[in-house]
């Protein structure tokens, strides 16, 4: 797992052999972002990071300026293997919640302008997930919520819907409020 860009450019971290998450790849991490360079400030964005396995694009928007980022992982694991990464880059920006995804989504109340989440492709209600953060109005007025899935997923009819982009088997959908 690389940083691409900004403070810890080209910094590798790597992950225990025992993680269970699949990390976005660094081909496709690097088109997301590639893109998202042209429609955040990174410095003025509050994000939120579902599924945030190893941390990889919580790192990155950490690297690019963003001045708070709230990860939610469920693995002890994982959340072991960030809590030490976060220790070791100095990082006050990102903070890491050990809680189950649709609990949170549902009890939250709070607001981001940017929303990421990448959830194991075989999730059941992965499908759900868009929903979920329009009803429970965790996106700001302004912000871009980004599902991260495989090609056996298609949400161009979902109301919120703006754009899929996809890297090789990985899959981007954009979402905005309407």
């Amino acid at each position: 797992m690389r940083i691409i860009r900004g403070k810890f450019k080209g910094r590798h971290i790597t992950p225990p052999n025992n993680i269970t998450a699949r990390p976005t790849t660094d081909f496709a991490k690097e088109g997301l972002f590639n893109m998202l360079d042209l429609e955040l400030d990174y410095e003025e964005i509050c994000a939120l990071d579902l599924f945030t396995g190893c941390g990889s694009i919580s790192f990155e928007l950490v690297s690019r300026g963003c001045q708070k980022v709230t990860g939610i992982e469920q693995s002890p694991v994982q959340i072991g293997f960030i809590k030490k990464t976060i220790e070791q880059l100095k990082i006050t920006e990102f903070s890491i919640i050990k809680a189950d995804v649709f609990k949170y989504i549902n009890s939250t109340s709070a607001q981001f302008d940017f929303i990421f989440a990448d959830p194991p492709y075989e999730l059941t209600t992965l499908a759900e997930i868009p929903d979920l953060i329009f009803q429970n109005n965790l996106l700001a007025d302004d912000g871009l919520f980004i599902l991260e899935h495989s090609k056996k997923n298609n949400f161009e009819s979902h109301p919120n819907f703006e754009k899929e982009r996809n890297y090789g088997n990985v899959h981007f959908s954009f979402f905005r409020k309407k």
